[in-house]
């Protein structure tokens, strides 16, 4: 694939935003990915430390190639609305039309994925965002399953309300929100319309995603199968790395084994002139 032609070197298309706290391991593996695409292309990268106070914030302090933002963050703020808050930052400085987000436990192994997800978006000017609804490939036989099981659940338990019975309230059976492992978004529009990636106490960007939609923008799903071909993600990785699991939680153990697979497969890319 052709990578996306920017409109001049010094004029990159879109800036490249993530937000650091206390995973020191993988925050390096995810920037070494991207070092040499970005430096090539010089994509801005903006990266948010959320009060780290620990060895990723001094990695994150050597890197000359990065734009660091040190956000002190009080310590009864939930996890996610300091992440909403973190990137609400870094969109302030972005003066790029475009960012895309990524979180420190997404590898990009294949940095055509970037102009992949740029012409999705760019097919239409009205295009708010691109990116997967899905945080892994299960594969098309577990994701069939998952759906299926997912909305006999969720009729299940509003037939049980209908008939007056005690029932947890039915959540939706079908993912509809892009998730921020690896999203685009066109941030001209975020910014023309005043909105923010932290608008309630939602999970960042779902909000926006709603209200961007209302105003009758468009979002482009990519399905799982496309953007896995191009990159790595461990669910909950920057959970996990941070200890936010017990140590036998299938998270952790997820965490660890995919870890471990990525450190191998960098081990095996050929080394930099």
């Amino acid at each position: 694939m052709r990578e996306f032609d920017f409109p001049s070197a010094q004029q990159p298309a879109f800036s490249l935003v993530l937000v650091n706290y206390k995973t020191p391991e993988i925050t390096r593996m995810c920037l070494e990915f991207l070092q040499e695409y970005v430096k090539e292309h010089q994509v801005p990268v903006w990266v948010v430390d959320n009060d780290s106070a620990d060895e990723s914030l001094a990695y994150l302090r050597s890197l000359d190639w990065i734009n660091l933002i040190e956000r002190p963050s009080p310590c009864k703020e939930a996890g996610h609305i300091a992440h909403g808050k973190a990137l609400d930052l870094a969109l302030a400085k972005v003066e790029t039309d475009y960012l895309f987000l990524l979180h420190t436990d997404t590898f990009v192994f294949d940095s055509t994925v970037f102009s992949m997800m740029m012409k999705e978006c760019m097919q239409s000017l009205d295009t708010a965002a691109v990116g997967c609804v899905e945080q892994l490939d299960r594969g098309v036989l577990r994701d069939t399953w998952r759906l299926s099981s997912r909305y006999f659940k969720h009729y299940f338990r509003r037939a049980k309300l209908q008939l007056g019975l005690r029932s947890r309230e039915p959540k939706p059976y079908r993912e509809t929100h892009l998730k921020s492992f690896c999203t685009l978004w066109n941030a001209r529009l975020i910014k023309a319309h005043g909105l923010h990636f932290s608008m309630d106490d939602r999970v960042p960007g779902y909000t926006l995603q709603d209200r961007l939609s209302s105003l009758g923008y468009g979002i482009r799903f990519l399905s799982p199968r496309t953007i896995f071909r191009y990159l790595d993600h461990i669910q909950a990785g920057t959970v996990a790395a941070a200890g936010g699991y017990a140590k036998n939680h299938r998270r952790t153990t997820m965490y660890q084994q995919t870890l471990k697979r990525i450190q191998m497969q960098q081990g095996m890319r050929p080394a930099k002139s």
